[in-house]
């Protein structure tokens, strides 16, 4: 997920290097959560459960393989290219010690992101209504 120009200055200068290491070195190439390959096309359901074509097995959104899959028409089964990207756990992005840090595919940094991102959409709508603060004055357009 690009970084957005105002929070740009919460990041470190070498925050690609610092990224690369976390998903690259310490993660191996894998979301660190499911598993999921980094730059590879990822046949999945669309509810977690994708196909692992090393192991050749069907995997649940946790990474855990599936003892077996029901049978599944091929109109169900979607495409998706897998982009890791590093994942700051408590959402502070000026925290970037090493165990705060986790090498996220789309679908689990969506997840873990999840809470955030609702409550930024609340604060939207609530500015999109409101007028102004009532100590900063009225908000610009």
């Amino acid at each position: 997920m690009p970084i957005r120009p105002e929070f740009k200055w919460l990041y470190p200068v070498d925050w690609p290097q610092l990224s690369a290491v976390i998903r690259f070195e310490r993660a191996k190439g894998r979301c660190e959560i499911c598993g999921r390959p980094h730059g590879q096309q990822v046949r999945h359901l669309g509810d977690g459960r994708w196909f692992d074509e090393e192991l050749q097995t069907w995997r649940c959104g946790k990474g855990r393989g599936l003892p077996r899959l029901i049978a599944v028409d091929s109109d169900t089964i979607r495409l998706t290219k897998v982009v890791l990207a590093t994942a700051h756990l408590d959402h502070d992005p000026s925290n970037n010690r090493p165990r705060n840090l986790k090498a996220l595919c789309q679908r689990c940094h969506m997840l873990h992101d999840r809470d955030e991102h609702r409550r930024q959409r609340w604060l939207t709508l609530r500015m999109r209504k409101a007028l102004g603060d009532l100590f900063s004055g009225p908000y610009r357009l």
